[in-house]
């Protein structure tokens, strides 16, 4: 049993040295030739000085050079620390600060307190020579990783990861997918995000094979790397699945005899997408995981197999154990009339969070992970979710998941995208909203929108208040950020309040 992903690519270097490991837009590696560049680099930090437990920032550039660094580093049993392509220079330094990092490793370089790296030079240190003695491979309980947050919804946190966590993750995604030696897996999505990170991971512990793109905006290119190397599988997560189909039609249906799984994760999917990809792909295997950053990939449900699962989020993963708990942390028996929130435990459960005590000891309880998604076990043996505490609606005593709504209005001719909040209500306490935002050329009709979710929900979740807004606030993978609508309706009622005063 291997300790590491680092140490699994060793492994499989010795077992299927000539085997097509990683490719990206410009190169293509095999197994023995990723370890030499591991190997080499992790020769090149190690002469800089880095060491066991140094922290190493690295700028995503979504290449073969960033998947080599963080590897490298881990050879080392230092911490790799990635942070996005696009991330500002004041958040960086808030980063290597925060970290203390040894060594910055970017396309460029940045006025930080430590040394800076060259990203475009780390494959050129590969080492033809490359053995299996030079260095000693990191243990299980050592720090992998540090994966920070985006902060949308507080303060970014950064998320400590061991050796265990990661390949327990990474054992997740293989046996959640069912994912054969012999798989092809398209990875658009950002390795400085637990989401992409986590399915190379699973690649490369499985002894498969991984292409790198920087998302799906060049998306010729992406169905030109799709046929060189005859792609079986594909990872994205909903905002690239929306893209995609925005910039190719219906490209992806020729994949369908090809493409075994596709996978996502990381947000809810649009209805409208999901409907559209089954029909694309109407015998693949089309996964959504759930799981967080502090705890990977521990729920799996294939929507292509079970399109009537309204709400489920499928079964547990490998290492995942679910329990419900009430606000006090005290587990119950939760109901679809009386969710509990989702607590999960197992191997793939972070280390904790980066220096935050306090932080750790109000979200992990006897070894679960506490959530605030509001959840339940249906008589099937599935888990289904309402959503997060924050989200859902109580009006009039009844519960209502904002995404229902959503996806019923997304299928209202002429919304580009919208997104459900709670208002008050001088009754029922709080009520569901409706912000649409229109594609170009449609008209906004409130009245025929909301003729349009009488017919299709429950009279109680229908929105009474339906306004027009021209972008809807999302995070980079697609996650509405509902605390923007939120303030924006709140500064509506505070001008409100003071015109009326």
């Amino acid at each position: 049993m291997v300790r590491s992903i680092v140490e699994a690519v060793a492994r499989h270097a010795q077992t299927q040295p000539d085997k097509f490991c990683l490719a990206d837009s410009k190169n293509d590696v095999t197994y023995r030739g990723y370890w030499e560049c591991i190997f080499g680099y992790a020769a090149h930090l190690r002469e800089l000085g880095v060491g066991p437990g140094d922290r190493v920032v690295v700028k995503n550039g979504q290449n073969m050079a960033t998947a080599v660094c963080g590897l490298a580093i881990q050879l080392l049993d230092a911490i790799f620390v990635p942070v996005e392509k696009n991330a500002a220079d004041a958040r960086i330094l808030e980063i290597i600060e925060a970290v203390e990092a040894t060594c910055y490793v970017a396309a460029k370089p940045l006025e930080a307190p430590c040394p800076w790296e060259r990203l475009g030079d780390v494959l050129s240190f590969r080492d033809g020579q490359a053995d299996y003695e030079r260095f000693a491979f990191p243990n299980a309980e050592d720090t992998a990783e540090i994966l920070f947050t985006t902060g949308t919804t507080g303060k970014s946190k950064g998320i400590e990861l061991t050796h265990r966590n990661v390949t327990a993750v990474a054992e997740n995604v293989i046996d959640g997918v069912e994912m054969q030696k012999d798989n092809v897996e398209v990875i658009p999505v950002p390795l400085s995000h637990s989401h992409g990170l986590r399915r190379y991971y699973g690649n490369i512990l499985n002894g498969s094979s991984v292409i790198l793109l920087d998302g799906v905006i060049f998306y010729k290119k992406l169905f030109e790397l799709m046929d060189r190397f005859h792609a079986t599988a594909m990872d994205l997560v909903p905002a690239a699945l929306s893209a995609l189909f925005k910039l190719s039609g219906d490209r992806l249906g020729d994949y369908r005899d090809q493409l075994v799984y596709v996978q996502l994760g990381s947000a809810p999917i649009p209805a409208h997408d999901r409907e559209h990809l089954c029909s694309l792909l109407p015998h693949t295997r089309l996964y959504n995981f759930y799981g967080t950053t502090e705890s990977g990939c521990s729920c799996i449900l294939d929507f292509n197999a079970m399109k009537d699962k309204k709400n489920c989020i499928g079964r547990p993963t490998r290492h995942a154990r679910f329990a419900f708990v009430d606000e006090e942390g005290r587990a119950i028996e939760a109901t679809e009339e009386h969710p509990g929130f989702l607590s999960c435990a197992g191997d793939m459960n972070m280390k904790g969070y980066y220096r935050s005590p306090q932080l750790n000891a109000e979200t992990i309880r006897d070894g679960y992970i506490q959530t605030k998604d509001l959840s339940y076990m249906g008589e099937d043996g599935l888990i289904y979710m309402l959503g997060r505490q924050d989200d859902v609606i109580v009006t009039g005593g009844s519960k209502v998941a904002p995404d229902e709504i959503e996806d019923a209005a997304m299928q209202f001719p002429g919304i580009a995208d919208c997104g459900c909040i709670p208002v008050d209500h001088p009754i029922l306490g709080k009520e569901p909203k409706l912000f649409v935002a229109m594609e170009r050329d449609a008209a906004f009709d409130p009245a025929a929108i909301f003729q349009f979710l009488k017919d299709r929900l429950e009279a109680y979740k229908v929105p009474k208040q339906i306004e027009q807004i021209d972008k809807l606030p999302r995070t980079y993978n697609g996650k509405l950020q509902r605390k923007q609508l939120l303030a924006i309706e709140a500064e509506k009622a505070k001008n409100h309040a003071e015109t009326e005063g």
